[in-house]
C-alpha cells in the first residue's frame, strides 16, 4: 500500500495526455473539456509552470488543484514548518507535523501526480540574498522547449506567478519583482476574521500593481509587527480557504488555457454570498517608479473592459445609423452627416431664431438636426395673428373696418331670412 508520505509513486508517469475514457486514465475527465468546447488544446497544460510563494491554507490547496489538473511546473517558496495549528486546513496532515511546508506539499504532490515537476526552496523571499534567489527562479524557471538539433535549450520564465502569503511585506517582495520582470502574478488573501477574501490578476504597467492602490497599512507605512498581540491569532476556516485557492485556480486554468473571461478583482464576503469585482485599472501616479515606466511601455494597451465598451457603443451607433438612414425609411427621416456644416448650421440656428427658421425652411419647433422634406405651411399661430389684425406686413382691413362694414349690413336690411 502506498503512503503519500513515503515518496513512493503510486502509478508511472503518462508520457502524453490522452482522452481514452477508461478508468486507469487519470486524464480522461480533464481532457473531456476539449471534447466539449471549453479548451481549445487542453495538453497545454502540460507546457504551464506556476510559482507559488506561500504554502499555506490557501497556496497549499492552489497547489493540489494544480497538480491535480496536470500543470507541467511547480516551484513552491515558504519557509515555515507544518504544526498542528494548522490542522484546521486543508492539505497538510498531523504525521507531517514539524516538516517544512515545502517539502511535506512535495511528497504529498508527488504521490499524486508524478507528471507534475516539483522544485521547492524553503526561505523567505523577502530577505535581500533570498529575493535575488527568487527573482532568479521567477526568470529562469519556466519549462523551456524541448531542444533541437539546431536550438539549443533555454531558459524560460514562470508562465504565472501566485501570490498566497499572509503579510504585506512579502505581497510588497512578489510585486517589486514581477514589477522588474515584467512578469504576469496573480494575488490572494483572506481576512483575518476568516468570512472573506479576494484574488486579483496583477499585469504589469497595464493594470494596478500592488502598490497602485495599496492597503492603508502598507500606505501609512506602519510596521506590520507592531500589529500583532501575544496570546492572539487571526481567526481560519477551511471553507473559506478552500474557496478562495478554487477561483484563485480557476482563473489561473482561464489565463493559461485560453478559455472564459478572468477576473482581474474577485472578492468574496461569506455572509453575504457577495463576490463583487473591480476593473483594477493602473494608477498613473503610483509610487514604484518601475510601474509608471511600464504604463508608457504598455500605453497602447486597452482594459479589455473598456475594449467591450467601445465595441458595444460602436456597434449600438452603426445599428442606429443604418436603421434611420435606411433608404426606403417609411418616415423619411435622415441623418445630416458632419460634411454638411452649413445645413447644420441653420438647422441650429432655426432651433432659436424664428427668422432663421424661416429662412432655413423650418421652424423654431423642429428639433435639432432635423429639416422638413418640404416647403411647410404657414404654421397656425400666424394665421390667427394675421385675423386679429397682429399682421403688420399684411394688405387687408383692420378689425375696426371689418366691424364697421358689418354693422352697415345689419342696419340697411341685409338680413337672411
Amino acid at each position: 500500500m502506498s503512503d503519500a508520505g513515503s515518496g513512493t509513486l503510486p502509478r508511472p508517469r503518462v508520457a502524453q495526455l490522452s482522452a481514452e475514457v477508461v478508468d486507469s486514465n487519470p486524464y480522461s475527465r480533464l481532457m473531456a473539456l476539449q471534447r466539449m468546447g471549453i479548451v481549445s488544446n487542453y495538453e497545454d497544460i502540460r507546457s504551464v509552470s506556476i510559482a507559488i510563494v506561500g504554502v499555506g491554507g490557501v497556496g497549499s490547496v492552489a497547489a493540489e488543484m494544480l497538480v491535480r489538473c496536470g500543470v507541467g511546473k511547480l516551484i513552491l517558496f515558504d519557509y515555515d514548518t507544518v504544526e498542528l495549528a494548522n490542522m484546521n486546513r486543508l492539505f497538510y496532515r498531523p504525521d507531517q507535523s514539524g516538516m517544512s511546508k515545502v517539502e511535506a506539499s512535495k511528497r504529498t504532490l508527488e504521490a499524486i501526480n508524478p507528471d507534475t515537476e516539483i522544485e521547492c526552496h524553503n526561505y523567505n523571499i523577502t530577505s535581500l540574498d533570498h529575493y535575488e534567489h527568487f527573482l532568479g527562479r521567477v526568470a529562469a524557471g519556466g519549462l523551456p522547449a524541448p531542444a533541437t538539433d539546431t536550438v539549443a535549450t533555454k531558459a524560460v520564465p514562470i508562465t504565472l506567478v501566485l501570490s498566497c502569503v499572509d503579510n504585506y511585506e512579502a505581497r510588497m517582495a512578489v510585486n517589486r519583482a514581477c514589477n522588474a520582470l515584467d512578469q504576469p502574478w496573480m494575488e490572494s488573501g483572506v481576512s483575518e476574521n476568516a468570512v472573506s477574501g479576494h484574488i486579483q490578476l496583477i499585469l504589469p504597467g497595464r493594470t494596478a500593481c500592488f502598490e497602485c492602490s495599496p492597503p492603508l497599512i502598507v500606505e501609512s507605512g506602519v510596521s506590520e509587527s507592531t500589529l500583532k498581540r501575544a496570546g492572539v491569532c487571526a481567526a481560519s476556516l477551511p471553507t473559506t480557504m478552500s474557496l478562495v485557492a478554487s477561483i484563485l485556480i480557476q482563473n489561473v486554468l482561464k489565463y493559461t488555457l485560453g478559455f472564459g473571461t478572468v477576473s482581474y478583482y474577485l472578492g468574496y464576503n461569506a455572509l453575504a454570498d457577495f463576490f463583487p469585482q473591480w476593473a483594477m485599472r493602473r494608477n498613473p501616479v503610483c509610487g514604484s517608479r518601475v510601474c509608471r515606466a511600464l504604463q508608457q511601455k504598455h500605453a497602447a494597451w486597452v482594459h479589455p473592459e473598456d475594449a467591450a465598451a467601445a465595441a458595444k457603443a460602436a456597434q449600438a451607433t452603426e445599428s442606429v445609423g443604418a436603421v434611420v438612414g435606411a433608404k426606403d425609411d417609411e418616415w423619411g427621416l435622415e441623418i445630416v452627416g458632419a460634411g454638411d456644416a452649413g445645413t447644420v448650421a441653420a438647422a441650429a440656428a432655426a432651433a432659436t431664431d424664428p427668422s432663421a427658421a424661416a429662412a432655413a425652411g423650418t421652424s423654431a419647433k423642429t428639433g435639432r438636426g432635423l429639416l422638413f422634406e418640404h416647403e411647410p405651411s404657414a404654421p397656425a399661430d400666424a394665421s390667427r395673428a394675421a385675423c386679429n389684425g397682429h399682421d403688420d406686413g399684411g394688405d387687408g382691413e383692420t378689425v375696426e373696418e371689418l366691424q364697421a362694414m358689418l354693422a352697415s349690413l345689419m342696419g340697411g336690411g341685409g338680413k337672411h331670412a
